[in-house]
């Protein structure tokens, strides 16, 4: 379960990487091309605004699956285990819903204009609009999984509703990230060397 979860957390990374590089090569090119030679890409400009959507809703699961959003945790902290159960249960069916939401939306959105397409790229607006699809679809994922680990997991709760308090501790938990993945994969190397 936990190698699925680092491959899903990588092709996340990828994608949102791939994302980033090509609008950046687009404007930058597109800038060059404007200054430079008096022309331009013409669907630079509407495919960089494609590629931004995509990168805030692949980054909004990441931040979800990492617990980065922001929240106030001020009175959470001072409640007992119970009942901070309770609340983490009652909030993330919240949260549930409104992901149902907008699943339902996004999905009636994507077939209107699936066969419309934009002007500049002739791309089908229902891969604009389909993000909201696989956003609420990895959110709700997460959601899921985050309930079954409070519900199931002793300490879990306290893990999950833990605010960040400083660059430092953020640091400080990427580090150990990275240095668990490189334990990981060295476990790999050598469980496949015998």
């Amino acid at each position: 379960m936990q190698k699925i979860i680092l491959m899903i957390d990588k092709l996340l990374n990828v994608l949102m990487a791939l994302c980033l590089a090509f609008m950046s090569i687009l404007v930058f090119g597109n800038v060059v091309l404007r200054y430079f030679f008096h022309s331009g890409i013409t669907w630079s400009e509407e495919m960089s605004r494609f590629l931004f959507i995509w990168i805030v809703f692949l980054g909004a699961i990441g931040a979800l699956k990492d617990n980065d959003h922001l929240g106030v945790d001020m009175l959470l902290k001072k409640l007992p285990s119970g009942v901070k159960r309770v609340i983490f249960i009652l909030s993330n069916a919240i949260v549930l819903y409104v992901l149902w939401l907008v699943l339902n939306g996004s999905w009636k959105v994507t077939m209107t204009n699936m066969y419309s397409t934009a002007p500049a790229t002739g791309l089908p607006l229902a891969c604009v609009y389909g993000i909201g699809v696989v956003m609420s679809i990895g959110m709700g994922l997460i959601i899921l999984f985050n309930i079954y680990r409070v519900l199931f997991q002793i300490d879990a709760v306290e893990e999950l509703t833990r605010m960040k308090e400083s660059e430092d501790e953020i640091m400080e938990e990427v580090h150990e990230k990275i240095m668990e993945s490189h334990h990981v994969h060295r476990q790999d190397v050598a469980g496949g060397e015998r």
